[in-house]
């Protein structure tokens, strides 16, 4: 291979290793995820999936090795505010359970972020989110409490959040534990879309339907290791 065609990868994962107590949770993981791909991570209940998510997005701390996103690097312990405040702007998180603040409305979640952590002003930031909730077909629900609506709505919502400070990274744990099969058909569009604006996705997930039809790359993980890594 020449030295030009050599891509540079967009999350880089090298020999992560974490522990809660006696239990190795991730055991030397290693993988790189290039610009554009949608990475599934696979794997039973227990086996990193969703440790892996937290810690590229800085929310667990680590023993050993290394995680790099958009040139953001993390190492063992805890991050600087600077380090993290870097982070913030590569990376994106929709969590299972959505996460969502009950008090607020959908559009009000969306904008809470760069408004108040990134100071964007105001007017721009509601702009932004009712074109995000627009883009993800949940723009007539921008006034709904959270308790208001579905679960696919909810998960278009916490995208939308997810979205809201243009991260060039999105993580989703589990996105269609809580979906149905018609759900699960729209999400796989949606991701695709994220895709084409260029995005790059990484999902831990056990739909091995959903893999198969949205994944560039399957990353298997068995016992905190990666067990295979798959394009």
């Amino acid at each position: 291979m020449e030295a030009a065609d050599v891509v540079t990868p967009v999350v880089r994962i090298r020999d992560l290793e974490l522990r809660r107590g006696a239990r190795a949770v991730l055991d030397g993981v290693s993988f790189d995820v290039a610009a554009g791909a949608i990475v599934a991570l696979m794997g039973a209940s227990g086996s990193g999936k969703t440790t892996i998510l937290r810690t590229v997005a800085g929310l667990e701390r680590f023993e050993a090795g290394r995680v790099e996103v958009g040139g953001v690097g993390l190492a063992p312990g805890a991050p600087d505010a600077a380090v993290l405040r870097a982070l913030r702007a590569q990376v994106g998180m929709v969590f299972q359970f959505h996460c969502l603040f009950e008090h607020m409305t959908a559009a009000q979640n969306v904008v809470l972020a760069p408004v108040h952590v990134h100071r964007t002003p105001a007017a721009e930031a509601d702009a932004r989110a009712r074109d995000l909730l627009q883009q993800l077909g949940v723009a007539h629900r921008a006034g709904a409490l959270p308790r208001e609506l579905s679960g696919g709505e909810a998960q278009r919502v916490a995208i939308a959040r997810a979205l809201a400070i243009d991260p060039p990274v999105l993580l989703l744990d589990e996105p269609t534990a809580s979906l149905d099969p018609p759900r699960r058909v729209e999400l796989a569009g949606i991701l695709r879309a994220l895709v084409a604006r260029g995005r790059t996705l990484i999902v831990s997930t056990h739909d091995e339907e959903f893999c198969r039809e949205v994944a560039t790359q399957i990353v298997r993980l068995e016992g905190g290791r990666v067990a295979s890594d798959t394009r």
